[in-house]
């Protein structure tokens, strides 16, 4: 069982997610500064995160995450609206190791989960 981390600031998106996830752990941040704290602390195996959030966004979020040494090697799958071809090159760029686009299904969220947990 692995201790993921979910951040968005939709509680909606983050109980989708969650439940897609049944037998790992799942832990939730609301935004980008609490993902920060949270993942020094709890040390996740997995991040799933949103890139549109208020305050800091997921991209900004995700170069902060992969310059602390905890979480450097983490991988964090960007989960978001945002579909431009643009959006995800810029989202790897910042050192995301996978990038979803929303709506998901279960089984897609799965399968990129297993392959880093």
């Amino acid at each position: 069982m692995a201790k993921i981390l979910v951040v968005d600031d939709s509680a909606v998106d983050r109980r989708l997610v969650a439940s897609a996830l049944e037998g790992h752990t799942v832990l939730e941040a609301a935004n980008g500064d609490e993902a920060l704290g949270k993942a020094r602390q709890i040390k996740p195996s997995l991040i799933i995160m949103d890139v549109v959030m208020p305050g800091k966004n997921g991209f900004q979020v995700c170069r902060e995450l992969r310059k602390i040494p905890e979480t450097e090697h983490t991988p964090i799958i960007m989960l978001t609206t945002k579909s431009q071809p643009t959006d995800k090159e810029w989202g790897m760029r910042q050192g995301a190791t996978e990038y979803l686009t929303k709506p998901f299904t279960d089984g897609e969220l799965v399968e990129v989960v297993r392959r880093y947990v």
